[in-house]
C-alpha cells in the first residue's frame, strides 16, 4: 500500500509566488515622461528662437551675419544635440561620485567666476563680463555655479545634519560660501543668478532641517541686502522706478523699453495668438526676444494657450523632481533626495522669474527660460542638472527592486 500524507499538499501558493518573484518588472529602467518633456521643452525652444530671431540678420548690430536667417536656428540646434551629448555622459555617473565631488566642485567654479573678472580674459557683452571665450561657444561659469550650489549644498546639509540648528556651524559656513559667490557675481554684474542661487541654497537648508527661526531672520537680512545693492546702485534703481511706473513716457523709451514691448507682445496675441511667425514685436522692437523675452514671442504668437502649455510643462518638471527627492529620502538617499529638490528649486525659481519678468509681475532681470532661450551655458546646465534628477530616479528604481548600484 503506498505511503500516503495525513493531509493533502497543495502547491498553488507556492507556485504563484516563484511565478510573480521571476516574473519580469514592469517598472521601466529609467523615467521616459521626464525625458520627454525635457526633449519637447527644448524642441519647442528651438522653433521659438528660430521664429524670434530669423530678421535679426537685418540688423545693423547683426550684420555680421552676412543674411544667414537661419544661424541662430542652427547654433541652438548644435546646442541642443551637445547638450544632449553630455547629458548622456552625465547620466553615468553615479549620485556617490556626485557626492564625493561637490565641494571641489564648487570651489572650480568660484575660481571660474573669478577668472572671468580678468580684463582680457572675460567676454564682455552688453556691459556685463558674465562669459570665458571657447572656440565653440562661450562658457558661463554661473550657470555651472547652480548646479554646484545644488550639489554642495545637499553634501553640506548631510555633513552637518547635527548642526543644522546651530547658527556657527550649521548656517554661517554656508553663508559665507554664497557670500563669497554673490560677491564674485555682483562684479560682473549678475544680480539675477546670485538671486537663484541664494533662493537655492536657502530651499535646501530648509528642506535640510534648519532651525526656523534663524531661517526666518536670515530670509529677513536676506531682504535687506536686496533691497540695498538696488538702493545703492542707480542703475538698478532707476530700472526699479521704471519697473513699478512702466508706461510713463520717459520710462517706456528708456529702462523700461522691454518690459513695455513685452506686454504689447502679450496683449496682441490674445488667447490663440496671431500664428507662428506673425510676432510683430521681434521685428527689432523687443530687445532680447530669442533669449530673456522669448516668453513674450510665444505669447504673441500662439497666445495664451501656448503660454499655458509652456508653464504645464515646466510645472509637470519642477512637481517630477520633488517626486523623485521624496522618494529618494525614503529609501534613507538623503544627499540625493535633496540634491533633487535643489533642482527642481532650481527650474522653478528661474522659469519663475523669467517668467515674470516678461509678465511684468517682476523688475527686468537678464535670466534665460530654461531649455528653451538661446545660449549654449544655459541649455548644456540645463540638461545636466536634469541628467543628474534622471539618475537619481534611475538608483531609486534599481533600490525598489532590491538591486544595488
Amino acid at each position: 500500500m503506498p505511503f500516503q500524507l495525513p493531509f493533502k499538499f497543495s502547491g498553488t501558493a507556492s507556485d504563484a509566488t516563484i511565478a510573480a518573484r521571476s516574473r519580469p518588472s514592469k517598472m521601466m529602467d529609467y523615467d521616459q515622461p521626464l525625458v520627454w518633456v525635457t526633449v519637447l521643452l527644448m524642441m519647442f525652444g528651438l522653433v521659438m528662437v528660430y521664429s524670434a530671431s530669423i530678421a535679426l540678420p537685418d540688423s545693423p548690430k547683426f550684420a555680421y551675419l552676412n543674411d544667414k536667417n537661419e544661424y541662430f536656428l542652427y547654433r541652438q540646434l548644435m546646442y541642443i544635440v551637445v547638450s544632449m551629448g553630455v547629458a548622456a555622459v552625465a547620466f553615468q555617473v553615479p549620485i556617490a561620485v556626485w557626492q564625493k565631488w561637490a565641494p571641489m566642485m564648487f570651489i572650480g567654479t568660484l575660481f571660474l567666476l573669478a577668472l572671468v573678472l580678468i580684463p582680457g580674459v572675460g567676454v564682455s557683452v552688453n556691459g556685463a563680463r558674465r562669459w570665458l571665450p571657447l572656440k565653440v561657444m562661450n562658457l558661463q561659469p554661473s550657470e555651472i555655479m547652480k548646479i554646484a550650489a545644488v550639489l554642495y549644498a545637499a553634501d553640506f546639509t548631510v555633513r552637518k545634519q547635527e548642526y543644522m540648528h546651530k547658527l556657527t556651524k550649521g548656517f554661517l559656513p554656508m553663508m559665507v560660501a554664497i557670500g563669497l559667490v554673490g560677491m564674485l557675481l555682483l562684479l560682473e554684474p549678475d544680480l539675477g543668478a546670485f538671486g537663484v542661487i541664494v533662493c537655492i541654497a536657502m530651499g535646501i537648508l530648509f528642506l535640510g532641517g534648519i532651525n526656523i527661526v534663524w531661517f526666518g531672520g536670515i530670509g529677513a537680512l536676506l531682504v535687506l541686502i536686496f533691497s540695498a545693492i538696488i538702493a545703492l546702485s542707480p542703475f538698478r534703481r532707476a530700472r526699479m522706478f521704471a519697473y513699478l511706473d512702466p508706461w510713463e513716457e520717459g520710462n517706456a523709451l528708456d529702462k523700461a523699453y522691454q518690459l513695455t514691448h513685452s506686454l504689447i507682445a502679450f496683449g496682441r496675441g490674445e488667447f490663440f495668438g496671431v500664428g507662428l511667425g506673425g510676432s510683430v514685436e521681434k521685428l527689432f522692437y523687443l530687445p532680447e526676444a530669442h533669449t530673456d523675452f522669448i516668453m513674450a514671442v510665444i505669447g504673441e504668437e500662439l497666445g495664451l494657450a501656448g503660454v499655458l502649455v509652456v508653464i504645464a510643462m515646466f510645472y509637470w518638471l519642477v512637481k517630477r523632481a520633488f517626486d523623485i527627492g521624496r522618494q529618494a529620502i525614503a529609501l534613507d538617499q538623503t544627499f540625493a533626495g535633496l540634491a533633487a529638490k535643489g533642482i527642481g528649486i532650481w527650474i522653478g525659481t528661474q522659469t519663475f522669474i523669467n517668467m515674470g519678468v516678461n509678465l511684468g509681475l517682476l523688475p527686468t532681470k537678464g535670466l534665460t527660460l530654461p531649455l528653451m532661450s538661446f545660449g549654449g551655458s544655459g541649455v548644456l546646465f540645463n540638461c545636466v542638472g536634469l541628467a543628474i534628477l534622471l539618475r537619481i530616479d534611475y538608483e531609486n528604481r534599481v533600490r525598489m527592486r532590491g538591486g544595488r548600484t
